[in-house]
């Protein structure tokens, strides 16, 4: 072996490589922001019009994402989860965050909670399916909907009262199947979109909606669906990211964003989530999940966010939990053909017309045969519906947006405790 003369070259030679950095602190992640400012409508243009639905076909879809109220209401989710960035929900707001519209939002949902009390369950036999009870609530709630809105003090004009009635009263699921799923939920975020382009929500306080006002409502509708078995609308079982909610996921990630200490796999840590869950909202989701399923394992009952945990840290998740949000949510026909249209959020003149047409072509048929008036190549693949307006929508596939009646976990867990796991049959991977 020939040994170097210098010795400090010899040590030189034997020094290892630096390590490399973190692949995380190579490539940080950047949080997504809006386009552009929110923008408000001019008064003068501003016409109130009962919100109904304008999305039936691909191409109405297609239509809505090149439209402003599109780019609207994702950049003001995109506002909204810039909003809560890094911040815990016991975060002290100053004077400008708590303007006088987040208190009346405040007392709106206290109401509501209020109707949910005094129209309890019915006896349903121990079905794990929707129960008829929640359609006394959604009547009360249909009810004293304009009386709620008055009350907010809020000089709100009558055409706006019906627009916002019509938004809040279709975020708490819907009447007919006894569902809720993230179309109910965006037409919550609709509903405060829809004061925000009144000019009552000043930008200031956008922090409030998703730190005070959201986990608010997110709490009711847990009340909600425990009380009524609300059926997961649209559910990929298994293999959805939840069975009900969406938001929470995107806010919540959006809170951990740039946290030095919890990793997306301390969702693991039963610990943690009991300290902390009141402080971050997708911490707070796990908990709630766990709590529900008649079995802990969170990679049996909700393998999605298992994997997502993986990721090295928050701001990988939340930018994908937007990204996932955009594409299976507002862009995806079974949800947003339940997507409601008004004055404050217009829709596209063109949109809506082929649905026109089927029906005027549906009026010159004859006979009992019931045709649609549509061609072969219309009907295939389609699965026709109408729904409680007597609106047409279609189904894709296998009907995920109403096709097939899906019993809730929240049911099948309460039971279970109170007569024992073997007096329920138990569904697979709940």
């Amino acid at each position: 072996m020939v040994v170097p003369q210098n010795s400090s070259a010899g040590v030189d030679a034997l020094k290892l490589p630096a390590p490399r950095k973190p692949r995380q602190d190579r490539t940080p992640a950047i949080p997504p922001k809006p386009s552009a400012p929110l923008a408000l409508p001019s008064k003068s243009t501003l016409e109130f019009t009962p919100p109904i639905r304008r999305i039936v076909t691909p191409s109405d879809l297609e239509l809505f994402h090149a439209s402003p109220t599109y780019r609207l209401l994702v950049d003001f989710v995109l506002s909204l989860n810039g909003a809560c960035l890094d911040r815990s929900l016991k975060t002290k707001l100053s004077y400008d965050e708590e303007a006088p519209v987040i208190k009346a939002m405040l007392d709106v949902l206290k109401k509501v909670e209020n109707l949910v009390k005094e129209n309890p369950r019915e006896d349903n036999g121990g079905s794990r399916f929707g129960n008829q009870g929640f359609r006394n609530f959604y009547d009360a709630l249909e009810k004293n909907s304009e009386s709620i809105h008055e009350s907010m003090n809020l000089g709100l004009e009558e055409g706006a009262i019906v627009e916002l009635s019509t938004y809040l009263l279709e975020s708490f699921g819907n009447r007919t199947r006894i569902d809720y799923g993230s179309g109910h939920e965006l037409n919550f975020i609709c509903w405060i979109l829809c004061l925000h382009q009144l000019s009552l929500l000043p930008s200031s306080s956008l922090s409030s909606i998703p730190l005070h006002i959201f986990p608010a409502y997110l709490s009711i509708m847990r009340h909600v669906q425990q009380e009524y078995y609300l059926e997961p609308a649209g559910s990929h079982g298994v293999w959805g990211l939840d069975d009900y909610q969406f938001l929470p996921f995107v806010f919540g990630s959006a809170q951990l964003f740039h946290h030095q200490y919890l990793r997306p796999i301390s969702i693991h840590n039963p610990e943690l989530l009991d300290e902390l869950s009141d402080e971050y909202m997708y911490l707070d989701c796990i908990r709630f999940i766990n709590s529900i399923k008649t079995t802990a394992n969170l990679r049996w009952h909700s393998p999605m966010l298992d994997d997502i945990s993986s990721a090295k840290t928050w701001g990988k998740v939340n930018v994908g939990m937007v990204k996932m949000w955009e594409k299976e949510v507002v862009g995806k026909l079974p949800v947003m053909q339940h997507f409601l249209f008004g004055g404050i959020l217009p829709a596209v003149d063109e949109m809506g017309k082929e649905e026109e047409e089927m029906r005027e072509r549906e009026t010159e048929v004859e006979g009992e045969s019931g045709a649609a008036g549509r061609t072969a190549e219309e009907v295939k693949g389609l699965m026709e519906k109408l729904d409680r307006e007597g609106m047409r929508h279609v189904h894709s596939s296998w009907g995920e947006c109403c096709g097939i009646k899906v019993p809730t976990a929240i049911a099948a867990k309460e039971q279970g405790e109170k007569g024992g796991l073997r007096s329920v049959g138990r569904l697979p991977f709940d």
